[in-house]
């Protein structure tokens, strides 16, 4: 492959090539880039009638009409014509002082500054140049006592009814994109060149462009490009026609929004680099120059963009070129002498594709709040320091984030470091430790000087507790000095070095207190675990370049994956995909080098696929817990018990389902529930399936696990239990035997300094500082209620106390039935029978006996295909015949009749009337059922008998 360098031919006929219009406007289009200014003195007199006029009016004089003669609007004039500012500074300064009524004039022309077209002249290369050519039009001034009302100042600590912004508005303003005229939604191109955006008629007319301007286009991720404008009758206003090579080179898709600004002083390039994509040049043996370069570029009169993508068609082939260099710097056009360089190593596709996947924020979900917070620190001090300085205040320097791992803390750094086009400098926490003295310091020192000498720039300190804990608390030399040389950087950066210090860290509590005050990390944001709008956020982002099936329900997924934070979304979307793929493995041939096209087109995640997922993971918060999971148990796995599921649905369920029923009545939902009653009855299986019916996350801690030998183990597995918890709501904690932890304190005397008494201190406050938003529900399970703490058992901390008694007879067969329920049972086993029989059996007992048949249904089966086995080796016979029939289909009587012998209660009377007298106490605790309002006169009569004794009991020396 040959590459070479040549001077490229251009003809003159340069509208020819783009299929261009009449000269007539192209001509205009140059008038309008020169620089004589043929309106010097138009504007002039424009100008001393402005001031004639401003003085007329401050002498009482009649008011001009016509707002192009008032001064305001004659800076919107030059403000909004570039072109003019050759003219514009030739103008005399008109001195304020001079007037004579200055205040009078003055006051006039700040209500006028204050209109939206009074900012100051600014040069078209500015970056900061904004077109509103809407603001050009002739405007009928009024006098300042007949200002429109809507053009006044809002003060908005004004009570009188004043429009007060909400506060979460406030706080995300940040965030809220600002509608412009040149703002412009993408579709899709007719004319697939790389160097057009077309618009349509009145959208040029708005933005004062002709056909032939060349323009800056700004995308995202600080992506911005330079094109020729043609005008398209078919396109609504509002919408810009750009192919899909411009939409890369601007990291935009279809309908996303991008800016136009016109760029008048574009120069002809001198000379340009530009150099082939390794992958598409394979292959070619003739010169890329002849064949692809010199057609496109010749008689074309392109505008080039540092950095661009652009592909040439030619010879039956596509080759895609990078523009590497521009002389003069960033753009220009590619005139008739200007040098085209193409030598030099093709550009492999991977450079090209780490470039195009920079993050940016629409790669982050789930927290918007944050984003705001993160973005009015750090990129505001980065882009517009001035605005710092003209309040009076120091920009700040530094911002922590915190919380769980995989919440996205180090994306949103890089995020804001693409968008602001910041210099980002990563230390990894641990690696810039050093066992040489000295060498820790000296690296962080590095990082710092590094960052200034490229400032803008975001310095981003990941893990940052591993370089900077606790003083106090850390027995290593190095590690104190490296907290100490941090604090000192972060004193001795200057106050407007457009350096921003970011950390992260998931244990906030260990840095060290001297960082965290104001002046060093000035914000401290918990990015937390998204709700279900963030986690659809999340899957969105995910899932859009997936290819899903259309009975994919991604706002179901959000609402099903409590606690999952953006790391476990991912997983869950990548653990979906290859479920899909392992489904087509039989049309896949490993041992092939290629795959058949019909086997990858019919790839595609299906909402079976995202269910195979949802319960094969598990969020990241929970899995250092002993056992967290979405039980499997239904409702109609427990057999009786209508009463107590009806209540537990009340009281767990409804809140989770129906929250907004709760805000309706201003009612927090309850915050716990112990069960109670003999063992055996079911109480762990309520539990399961409530959180099951439910969709939350389950915690299920054995009492006897939580305790710990050393001194304050056992009330920190508490907590950390109701942390995780609380970080997975909606969530419900099963405590299990809660009466090995949470006995009646004061009892427990020589345990271990009180151990026992402390737990259950930390479980109380625990179970008061939950608040209703967390959604974290709290259900005890014993079988010895006398026991527990009486503070426990208080409405607020486990509101309702279920006893779950023995089964009746209609329950006992409802368990029967759901016990067998996947049981081959002949028909005329009775089950109605076995529970007239079994009077005083829990459910537990009842699972004793249909085991217990299963089990003897089994021996027997096996013991049959033993004997079968030897009677055919007996008679010789080698194989066994599959059709032979089955000797055990089915559970018989003999089965029951056989197990019955062999059940037993395992709940005594004495035991039974022990619960139900603890369950009518408590009943009997209030007013019960004999509590009602008195009706009609005989309430108001009582009502004021009530008032007659109250007053005497007022009386205390009668």
């Amino acid at each position: 492959m040959s590459f070479r360098s040549d001077v490229v031919e251009v003809g003159s006929d340069a509208a020819q090539s783009h299929g261009q219009t009449d000269t007539s406007s192209h001509d205009h289009s140059l008038a309008r880039r020169s620089n004589n200014c043929p309106t010097n003195t138009w504007l002039q007199e424009s100008f001393l009638q402005t001031v004639n006029n401003a003085e007329r009016i401050a002498a009482g004089g009649p008011r001009p009409g016509v707002g192009i003669f008032g001064i305001g609007l004659l800076d919107t004039h030059i403000n909004r014509t570039p072109t003019m500012h050759s003219a514009c500074d030739a103008l005399p300064a008109f001195d304020h002082a001079s007037a004579p009524t200055a205040p009078r004039y003055l006051g006039w022309r700040q209500k006028v500054a204050t209109w939206p077209a009074a900012s100051p002249p600014k040069r078209i290369n500015d970056p900061a140049y904004d077109p509103n050519p809407s603001n050009t039009q002739t405007v009928t001034m009024a006098p300042p006592s007949e200002q429109p009302a809507e053009h006044k100042k809002v003060n908005l600590m004004d009570a009188s009814g004043a429009e007060v912004k909400d506060q979460d508005d406030t706080a995300t303003a940040i965030l809220k994109k600002k509608k412009k005229p040149n703002q412009l939604m993408v579709t899709d191109a007719v004319n697939d060149d790389n160097s057009i955006i077309a618009l349509s008629e009145n959208t040029m007319e708005a933005l004062q462009l002709f056909r032939g301007d060349t323009v800056l286009v700004r995308g995202k991720k600080r992506k911005d490009t330079v094109l020729i404008v043609l005008a398209d009758d078919e396109l609504d206003d509002g919408s810009a026609r750009i192919n899909r090579v411009v939409r890369h080179n601007l990291r935009v898709k279809h309908g996303d929004m991008i800016t136009i600004h016109p760029c008048p002083d574009i120069k002809y390039a001198k000379r340009i680099a530009v150099l082939p994509i390794a992958d598409t040049v394979e292959g070619i043996t003739g010169s890329l120059f002849d064949v692809f370069l010199a057609p496109y570029f010749r008689e074309a009169y392109r505008p080039v963009r540092q950095g661009d993508l652009f592909i040439v068609r030619g010879g039956m082939r596509q080759v895609e070129f990078k523009v590497v260099e521009v002389d003069p710097p960033e753009y220009g056009i590619v005139a008739q002498d200007t040098v085209i360089h193409c030598e030099g190593e093709p550009i492999q596709r991977d450079e090209e594709e780490n470039n195009l996947n920079e993050v940016g924020y629409d790669d982050i979900g789930g927290c918007r709040k944050q984003m705001a917070q993160i973005r009015e620190m750090v990129e505001l001090p980065l882009r517009h320091p001035q605005l710092f300085k003209s309040i009076g205040i120091k920009p700040p320097r530094g911002v922590l984030l915190y919380g769980p791992p995989g919440t996205g803390k180090t994306l949103m750094a890089r995020a804001v470091a693409n968008e602001t086009g910041a210099f980002f400098f990563l230390i990894n926490g641990p690696e810039i430790m050093s066992k040489m003295a000295g060498e820790s310091e000296s690296n962080l020192r590095k990082a710092f000087e590094e960052a200034e000498k490229n400032s803008p720039a975001i310095i981003f300190i990941d893990e940052i507790d591993s370089i900077a804990p606790k003083r106090e608390k850390t027995n290593g030399e190095v590690e104190r000095r490296v907290v100490s040389q941090l604090l000192t950087l972060m004193d001795g950066m200057k106050a407007r070095s457009n350096v921003v210090v970011m950390a992260a860290t998931n244990r906030p509590n260990s840095i060290d207190p001297a960082l965290r005050r104001f002046g060093r990390f000035d914000r401290e944001v918990d990015i937390g675990i998204p709700d279900p709008t963030g986690r659809l956020e999340i899957l969105q982002i995910h899932t859009k370049n997936m290819k899903l099936g259309d009975d994919v329900d991604l706002e179901q997924i959000a609402a099903e994956t409590h606690g999952y934070v953006g790391s476990d979304v991912a997983a869950l979307c990548s653990e979906a995909a290859m479920q899909q793929i392992r489904e087509k493995m039989d049309l896949i041939d490993l041992d092939e080098d290629t795959i058949d096209a019909e086997v990858l087109d019919s790839l595609g995640v299906t909402m079976e696929n995202f269910r195979f997922a949802l319960g094969v993971s598990n969020p990241s918060a929970l899995r250092e817990v002993a056992v967290v999971e979405v039980p499997n148990v239904r409702w109609e796995d427990i057999g009786g018990l209508e009463t107590v599921k009806a209540e537990l649905q009340e009281s767990v369920q409804y809140p989770v389902d129906h929250p907004e029923k709760f805000l309706k009545f201003g009612l927090s939902p309850s915050r716990g529930v112990l069960f109670y009653g003999p063992p055996g009855t079911g109480k762990t299986m309520l539990a399961k399936a409530v959180a099951n019916e439910c969709a939350a996350n389950f915690i299920s801690v054995k009492g006897p696990e939580l305790l710990s030998m050393w001194f304050g183990e056992s009330e920190s597995n508490i907590r950390d239990i109701f942390d995780k918890a609380r970080a997975a709501a909606p969530c419900i904690v099963f405590l299990d035997e809660l009466d090995s932890i949470a006995k009646a304190r004061g009892g427990s005397v020589g345990d271990a300094g009180g151990a026992s008494d402390r737990v259950v201190n930390q479980l109380l406050t625990e179970m008061d500082g939950m608040t209703s938003k967390k959604n974290v529900f709290v259900i005890g399970a014993t079988n010895r209620p006398e026991q527990l703490d009486p503070a426990l058992c208080r409405p607020g901390r486990l509101d309702s106390l279920i006893y779950v008694p023995l089964p009746d007879q209609p329950a006992r067969a409802g368990i029967l039935k759901a016990q067998l329920r996947k049981t081959p049972v002949a028909g005329d086993v009775d089950l109605d029978f076995i529970a007239s029989k079994t009077h005083g059996f829990s459910g537990a007992d009842l699972g004793f006996i249909t085991q217990r048949a299963v089990k003897l249904a089994i021996k027997e089966a096996i013991t049959a295909d033993i004997q079968k086995t030897k009677a055919r080796e007996a008679a010789g016979e080698e194989a066994m015949d599959e059709d032979e029939e089955d000797p055990v289909p089915e559970l018989t009587k003999r089965h029951f009749e056989e197990a019955m012998q062999m059940a037993r209660r395992s709940v005594s009377d004495v035991e039974i009337r022990r619960y139900e007298a603890f369950a009518q106490q408590m009943k009997n605790a209030g007013p019960g059922a004999y509590f009602k309002f008195p009706e009609g006169d005989a309430a108001a009569n009582q009502a004021a008998n009530n008032f007659g004794d109250a007053g005497n009991d007022d009386d205390l020396y009668d």
